[in-house]
């Protein structure tokens, strides 16, 4: 081509070869024009939808569907899934593992465990007189069971945590050793 410069990035020779050619720009208004008749176009018949329908119809092969049993079924959970909190108890002796060190109120991030504790005269030792865990506020972040010494706290794989109430959200030192308890389902 003659007048066509070496430089075809768009130098100054690119572009007077294009005008040499008639290469004219497209207006403005052309283009625009053309953008909402293609917007115009795309509504008109319905090509999202149509789009949309062919994701979800590619998905109902019956191979594809899981179904859980739920209630009749409980679910697998990973391993390392944080949930219900438990204050553990020795099976020998049957009282609690937990020696009132406060280390677990201490770790919270949302300050929401309460331990009392009082000295026995006679032992000279701390005993656990009350422990409240509220789990309205729990993050289940798994900081207050990695503070315990002793392995006295710990969260659970227990996942159904419903309540009816505020109240039951507040776990007192008998639900936490016993746990939670959910409801068995039969047929």
């Amino acid at each position: 081509m003659e007048g066509c410069s070496e430089n075809p990035s768009g130098g100054p020779g690119f572009r007077a070869s294009r005008e040499a050619m008639g290469w004219q720009p497209a207006p403005a208004s052309d283009m625009l024009r053309g953008m909402e008749m293609q917007k115009l176009l795309r509504k008109v018949f319905l090509l999202d939808l149509l789009q949309g329908l062919k994701v979800t119809f590619r998905y109902q092969d019956p191979k594809e569907i899981y179904t859980e049993q739920y209630p009749l079924e409980r679910p697998q959970v990973a391993e390392r899934y944080r949930g219900a909190p438990r204050l553990n108890v020795n099976p020998d002796t049957n009282e609690t593992m937990c020696i009132a060190c406060d280390l677990c109120a201490l770790a919270c991030p949302e300050n929401l465990i309460v331990v009392s504790s009082a000295r026995n005269e006679q032992t000279r030792r701390k005993e656990l007189t009350n422990f409240t865990y509220d789990l309205s506020r729990c993050m289940f972040c798994g900081l207050c069971e990695d503070a315990c010494p002793v392995d006295a706290l710990e969260l659970t794989q227990d996942f159904e945590l419903a309540s009816y109430s505020r109240q039951g959200w507040i776990w007192d030192r008998e639900t936490l050793e016993k746990g939670p308890q959910p409801t068995q389902y039969k047929k």
